[in-house]
Parts: C-alpha cells; sequence; structure tokens
C-alpha cells in the first residue's frame, strides 16, 4: 500500500491516502463558515490531499466550546461552499460533527455545561450538569439532525467526534461517566445511539468516528485494549458499518496529549491505529493521527499495514502542498513542520487565527494573494543578515524574479533558528532552516555567509535593501556586581552543544526567566541533563507561563522537577554577586539569596546596531526592529520583499 493509492471509501473514491484532519481555525464569522474557511480547504485541496475534514461544528446549541466554533444548524451555507470548493480541487469533504460537553466552557452561552457526571473541567473548575434523558436525547437528536445538513450540504458524510474534548469520549470512559443508570451500566449506549442517528440520516454518505484509543490515565481511563474491544462493538453497531476510524488519544487530565508539540516523538499514535488495523475488519478503514509530519515516515507506516490512511494535519499547515510534492518526490521541498505549536494550536481566548511559523499565509488565504511568477521591473536587491527574516525576504524575492544577494556575517546560515534547534524538543528549527536556505539557492540567490556588509556599501547599493540584521543580548534586568558571572541564554546552548559545558563556572547554574518561554525552561533542561543544580527563577505564578500557547506548560514543569531542578516562582533577580543570586519576593519583597556560580540570563533580546537606520529607504524586519518571534521574522521578511517595487 502507498500514500498516493486511490482509497476506495463504500462509493466515492480519495485520490490517495492523506487526510487534512478536523482542527480548530478561528477563521469563523460568528458561529458559522467563512470565506476565511472555504479558502484554507480549498488550498489544501488544491495542494493535493485526499480528503478534509471541516473544524468540528458543535450539534447543540448548549455546547459553546470557544467563541468561534461553528454551530452546525448555522453551517448550511459553509458547508456547501467548502464542500464545492475542495470538489472542484479534486478532494473529498467530511463534516466534524460533535459536542464538548463538560469540556466546553460557559463563557459564551452563560448556560451550564451538560456532561455524563457532575466531573469538574480540570483548568476551569467548572462543574457540569449531570444530563437528563431528555438531555441525551437532545444531543442524540442533534447528531441526526447535524448529519442530515451536512449531507444536504453536499458533503461526502461526516466524522462523529469522540475524541480527546468529545462527550461520547466522556460518555465511554470510567473518568467522567459515573452514572448508575443504563448510559452507566453500558457506557458504549450513548456512543451507540449517536451512531444510529447518524447512519440514518447519512443515507448513502460516509460515517466517519474519531475515537480516544488511550486517556493516559489507566486507574479508570479507555486503555489501548479497551479501545480496541470498544472499536469493534462500534462499527458493527450500525448498517453500513462506520466507514472510516481515525484513533487518537488523550483525555481531560492530558490536555497536551492529543496534539503535543516536538517534545514528543512523531508517531505516537501509530500503535493504537495498528491495534485497530488488526481488529476491525478491512472494510473499515483506519486511519494513524500524531505528529505524522514527515511523508517518508508517513509511508512507511502504510507499507508496514500500521494504517490505511494517514492524517498529516499539521504538515498540511505548514506546507499546503504536501501531498502533491510528496507525489512528485520533491520531498526536500516540502516546508518542513517544526511541532511548535505557537501559531497553529488557536484554542485559546486570544482567539488567535489558524497559521504557521514557517507559512504565516496559512489562514490567511482570503487576504493575502498567492505569489505569481515575474515582477514588472528587476530590481538588485541585498539582503544584510542570514536568520529567518532574511532568508525568507530572499526567497520570496527571488521567487518573484528579483536578484538578490544576501549577505550573513557568520560562517552559518539561519540566524536564531540554529540556536532554537539547540532547546529540547525544537530540533525540527534546523530543518526549517535548511529548507530556507534550498530554496534560496534553487530561486537563485546569491548566498554569501562569512561575508560582513558595512553600512556605507549598503548606502551606495542601487536598488532595494532589506535589513535583517538580527538582535543582541539585552542589558541585564537585574545589577551585575565585579566578578560575578553571567552569560546569555544562547551562548550556554552553543557551548553545552558543542561539548564545553565544563568550560562554563563550575557550581550551581541560577536560570533567570521574565519572558516565560521556551528559552529559560531549555536552557535550564539543557544543564539539568549536563549535570547540573539549577534553579530556575521567574516572576510570574509558574515557571514556563507562555507555554500554555503551544500546550507545552504542564508537561515542561514536571519534566524540569523530574529532572531535579529548583523553581523559584514568584521571585525576581535583583543582583548577581560572585556565587550568590540575590532575590526577592515579587510580592512581599522579602529577600533571598540563591548559590550561583554562574547566573543565565534568558531576558529580552533588543534590536541590532542602530547605525542600520542611516541607510536610505532601507527596510528592517524581524530582531533588527524588536524581538520578534520566528512567525513574526518570517512573515515581516515575507512582506518586506512583496513591497519592493510597490509604490508606497
Amino acid at each position: 500500500m502507498t500514500l498516493h493509492e486511490p482509497l476506495r471509501l463504500r462509493g466515492r473514491t480519495a485520490r490517495n491516502r492523506i487526510v487534512f484532519g478536523s482542527h480548530e481555525t478561528n477563521l469563523g464569522r460568528r458561529r458559522s463558515f467563512s470565506e476565511r474557511h472555504v479558502a484554507y480547504y480549498r488550498r489544501r485541496a488544491a495542494g493535493g490531499v485526499g480528503v478534509v475534514t471541516t473544524e468540528t461544528a458543535s450539534v447543540h446549541a448548549g455546547d459553546w466550546p470557544y467563541e468561534r466554533a461553528p454551530l452546525a444548524f448555522d453551517c448550511a451555507a459553509g458547508w456547501a461552499a467548502i464542500t464545492a470548493a475542495c470538489h472542484d480541487e479534486g478532494a473529498l469533504v467530511l463534516a466534524s460533527i460533535g459536542h464538548a460537553g463538560g469540556q466546553g466552557s460557559s463563557a459564551y452561552s452563560q448556560q451550564a455545561l451538560w456532561a455524563p457526571s457532575a466531573v469538574p473541567e480540570v483548568a476551569s473548575r467548572e462543574v457540569p450538569k449531570v444530563m437528563e434523558e431528555e438531555d441525551i436525547a437532545a444531543v442524540v437528536a442533534g447528531f441526526g439532525e447535524a448529519t442530515a445538513i451536512a449531507v444536504a450540504a453536499g458533503c461526502d458524510g461526516v466524522e462523529i467526534d469522540a475524541g480527546q474534548l468529545s462527550i461520547v469520549r466522556q460518555f465511554l470512559s470510567g473518568l467522567t461517566n459515573l452514572r448508575d443508570d443504563g448510559y452507566g451500566e453500558d457506557r458504549l449506549r450513548f456512543a451507540r445511539e449517536v451512531l444510529l442517528a447518524v447512519r440514518a440520516a447519512a443515507e448513502g454518505a460516509l460515517v466517519a468516528l474519531r475515537l480516544c484509543c488511550d486517556e493516559l490515565a489507566p486507574w479508570a481511563g479507555i486503555v489501548p485494549t479497551e479501545a480496541t474491544r470498544i472499536a469493534v462493538a462500534l462499527t458493527s453497531a450500525v448498517y453500513p458499518p462506520v466507514d472510516l476510524v481515525t484513533a487518537v488519544r488523550g483525555s481531560l487530565y492530558t490536555p497536551w496529549a492529543g496534539r503535543p508539540d516536538g517534545h514528543t516523538p512523531p508517531g505516537f499514535g501509530v500503535d493504537l491505529a495498528r491495534a485497530l488495523r488488526t481488529a476491525l475488519p478491512p472494510a473499515v478503514t483506519v486511519v494513524a493521527q500524531g505528529s505524522l509530519v514527515d511523508v517518508e515516515h508517513a509511508e512507511q507506516l502504510l507499507t508496514d499495514g500500521a494504517a490505511d490512511a494517514v492524517e498529516m494535519t499539521r504538515a498540511q499547515i505548514a506546507d499546503p502542498d504536501l501531498a502533491k510534492k510528496a507525489r512528485r518526490r520533491d520531498l526536500d521541498q516540502i516546508r518542513p513542520c517544526v511541532l511548535c505549536n505557537q501559531t497553529c494550536q488557536v484554542r485559546d481566548p486570544r482567539n488567535p487565527i489558524v497559521t504557521c511559523v514557517g507559512q504565516p499565509t496559512s489562514g490567511y488565504e482570503a487576504e493575502d494573494a498567492r505569489i505569481g511568477a515575474g515582477v514588472a521591473r528587476v530590481r538588485d536587491v541585498l539582503v544584510v543578515g542570514g536568520g529567518p527574516a532574511g532568508l525568507e525576504a530572499a526567497r520570496i524575492a527571488a521567487l518573484l524574479g528579483h536578484h538578490v544577494r544576501l549577505v550573513e556575517g557568520t560562517r552559518r546560515l539561519g540566524g536564531l533558528l540554529r540556536v532554537v534547534a539547540l532547546l529540547p524538543g525544537h530540533a525540527r528549527f534546523d530543518a526549517l532552516a535548511d529548507w530556507l536556505e534550498r530554496e534560496c539557492r534553487l530561486y537563485g540567490v546569491a548566498l554569501e555567509p562569512g561575508t560582513v556588509v558595512a553600512v556605507e556599501e549598503a548606502r551606495g547599493h542601487a536598488g532595494p535593501v532589506v535589513v535583517a540584521a538580527g538582535g543582541r543580548p539585552g542589558a541585564p534586568s537585574f545589577d551585575v556586581a565585579e566578578g560575578a558571572e553571567v552569560a546569555a541564554a544562547a551562548e550556554v546552548l552553543l557551548a553545552c552543544a558543542q561539548d564545553r559545558a565544563d568550560a562554563l563556572p563550575a557550581g550551581p547554574v541560577v536560570v533567570w526567566d521574565p519572558v516565560g518561554g521556551p528559552v529559560g525552561v531549555g536552557v535550564a533542561e539543557v544543564l539539568l541533563r549536563a549535570g547540573r543544580e539549577v534553579a530556575l527563577v521567574t516572576p510570574d505564578l509558574i515557571v514556563g507561563n507562555n507555554l500554555s500557547r503551544s500546550g507545552d506548560l504542564a508537561t515542561a514543569n514536571a519534566r524540569l522537577l523530574q529532572g531535579g531542578a529548583r523553581l523559584e516562582k514568584r521571585t525576581v533577580l535583583q543582583r548577581a554577586t560572585l556565587g550568590v543570586a540575590e532575590v526577592h519576593d515579587r510580592f512581599t519583597g522579602e529577600p533571598r539569596e540563591l548559590k550561583a556560580a554562574l547566573v543565565v540570563d534568558a531576558g529580552h533580546r533588543l534590536p541590532a546596531d542602530p547605525v542600520w537606520r542611516a541607510v536610505p529607504g532601507a527596510v528592517q524586519v524581524g530582531d533588527s526592529v524588536a524581538p520578534r518571534s520566528v512567525f513574526e521574522a518570517i512573515l515581516e521578511g515575507r512582506r518586506a520583499a512583496l513591497t519592493i517595487g510597490v509604490p508606497t
């Protein structure tokens, strides 16, 4: 079985075995699909994917899990537009339908949550209403009605969400179903009733099931062996049987597990899919899921018979053309997913729009025009700096047809992408840097690493100049006494990566992290692995506060504690002296001292040398402007290239 072998699905044929799975996007208008959704899904269909599964739509008005969550009864027009667009591009469409139950939110509906039992939601501590029989009947009927709407809109079928954040999983699980009635004595009853309602309304359309196969809570939750039994029972509970089953994992106690970041190796769900493939009849298509971001890995698991299809969702957010490039075997041209979750995980009170750090047009397909070949006037473009902003600016400018020269003062291109790649769980950032460099070479950019360009030379350049000179370590936010050993986070990471950790001062290390992102946590982990005694100091109430955006917050704290780190929360670093870090409590001001042979500053960086402002007409991007994330740097590099030759 190969990745590009057609997939027969009871009267329908997907052109390959690649699936773009259901996920939150925040692209909606109120509670309906929007023109942004249409452009987003069309782009993946145009990129060659076989099956597109839309964002999960709630089957009951009382379920409103996040502000822009679609409501099935408002989605007929949106589903019709999405299906027409994807069919035009050759892809099948499944409409995901579900209900978040006790894992939702009452912030938007201002109504009590519904759930099988009164188990508090972990993050909000909200206790749901125990569903009565009429509530259960209303939700079951909602699944049937949502199916009828989706099928009438032209969708090829529906996918029932019985995954990590679903009410169906909550009824199936001993963690959340504590009932003593028929729905508790037979935990599969609710799911069977949902399937019967959906199959009755689906007529000849496909019925898929997204099934949680491991809650990672073996004391009471669903475990893989039980999941196999559940899958066999549910797929055969209706006739015709369920057409597709996607194996996923996670529960209310493991919010990170469904789509972890790079700390979890890709393919974590393959064994779950393999168990289903062994147990289910051949007529049921089994889809593997779990950070599947590399084509060769996906192909291998199909060859091994672990599954019949693969869900490569984040990989296609990073590169919408993944399927086409894979079919052409242009694997080096596939923009890599770095598994950072920084901008594609958007179930977040800030309501960010789904996008990608390496592909900032994702989610903005309705606003950002695709780049065409050729420009009205070819320019000689100079790009100063070979980090992510400079490489993207050079790549896009060359793709447009300009003559581009990129100079970088260091011997290696990639800038801080190379440093970030040294953090645990971030190794794939190296692949993104490599991809940007390859693309620049492919489009003819003259790359000159190890070349320093003076401001005077840049001022004399006849064409456009893009300054992506990067940043520099910021001034410490604490006093540094004579003799104190203080180092920037990047300096320590490079020393450890080059086996020079012994060159660092011997003794306890204090890592000062006023940012709360991955750098402070990552440096502490690297030092712990090198056998150092580490205290991580943060002014926040929790270490790595901003890691909540990537889903790594709880697991990062667990890793640090398991590694032996001392976590100094609500603490401000005041002064570094010889062998001592003087700190005080953020709220009470109570002073303390921590042993510190070395203080590592993981604070904010500053823009590069301001002399570049003297270059007339130069466009500054990335850290040259202000401390920027990888996403912002690449976005600004792209925008700078697109403005070349455009009148202002």
